[in-house]
């Protein structure tokens, strides 16, 4: 165990490239009778355990990373505390929709038999789930696309859900704090999404706040680790077959502390490539924060509006 052994000198955390079984060959070779259950009590005496590898790290990181973390969960706070609400917002890895093999495993008698290739041209779609997850409720509202992750197909979930909860959960309110990563559908960078915004805050009369986590930190929004990994979990080793199928495993996602979960299924087909005008640009009421502008902003509702 000592030639294999590594770890944190300050923690004293340790780890072996040896198995069971072969940690066994190895004593048996020095005239030891042992099992391999009898080796796995012994390891564990020894405060050895199974471990897998945590994505923590990143090569890519910004500087102004730690100050917009911190400023994150300030905002977070503050609406919270004044009982305004609070989103976070992301798309889910794409899924093929059809007999695929899904990561995981499931009890049963037999091995269920799939595909024995992943193609792309043998699935019957694909499923893009946009998540809204309502922090202090603890409720998500997903999404679920079928043509292109798009900063449209964002902000129609996030109409949809203030439209069927969050309008009547929080009555009276005319702020939204929405946090989510720098990239994708919701990109720190993109006029669209600024647009489409805009066109929300018109609609529903609400000031919208926006927070964007800095560059390698999405595994830090809380609809992935709140949400995401117990959708994924449902499903594991199941084959995502149909669209139906789909959204009864998100539905059916739930957590001892209580996340309830909602899907729909929306076959609308989204454009994509559309340019915001200078013109659409001039007219979005955005105001920069003082606070790393480029990640952190206020859309107004026009004067005229609803």
């Amino acid at each position: 165990m000592q030639d294999a052994t590594a770890g944190d000198p300050i923690c004293g955390t340790k780890w072996t490239r040896k198995s069971l079984r072969r940690l066994v060959k190895e004593l048996r070779r020095r005239k030891f009778k042992v099992s391999h259950e009898t080796v796995r009590r012994l390891v564990q005496a020894q405060d050895y355990s199974l471990q897998r590898n945590r994505k923590e790290r990143s090569k890519r990181q910004n500087v102004q990373r730690d100050r917009q973390m911190r400023y994150v969960a300030r905002q977070r706070r503050k609406f919270l505390k004044a009982k305004k609400p609070v989103i976070s917002v992301d798309t889910k890895k794409k899924e093929l929709v059809g007999n695929f093999k899904n990561a995981g495993r499931t009890w049963r008698r037999e091995a269920r038999s799939v595909l024995a290739t992943d193609f792309p041209s043998d699935a019957d779609g694909k499923a893009i789930p946009y998540g809204v997850y309502d922090l202090a409720r603890n409720r998500a509202f997903i999404g679920v696309g079928v043509s292109h992750e798009t900063a449209e197909f964002a902000v129609n979930v996030i109409r949809r859900w203030w439209r069927i909860e969050g309008q009547s959960a929080y009555a009276g309110q005319t702020e939204l704090l929405i946090q989510a990563h720098g990239g994708g559908a919701n990109a720190y960078r993109s006029w669209l999404w600024k647009w489409e915004l805009q066109r929300l805050a018109d609609e529903t009369g609400l000031t919208i706040t926006v927070s964007h986590y800095p560059t390698s930190a999405s595994k830090w929004n809380w609809i992935e680790h709140r949400v995401f990994c117990h959708i994924t979990a449902n499903w594991a080793g199941e084959p995502l077959v149909s669209y139906e199928t789909v959204l009864k495993f998100i539905r059916t996602t739930t957590t001892e502390t209580g996340l309830r979960c909602r899907a729909y299924l929306d076959r609308k087909v989204y454009a994509t490539e559309i340019t915001i005008t200078p013109e659409q640009q001039d007219s979005i009421r955005l105001q920069r924060l003082r606070v790393l502008p480029k990640w952190n902003y206020i859309i107004r509702p026009h004067d005229n509006a609803v």
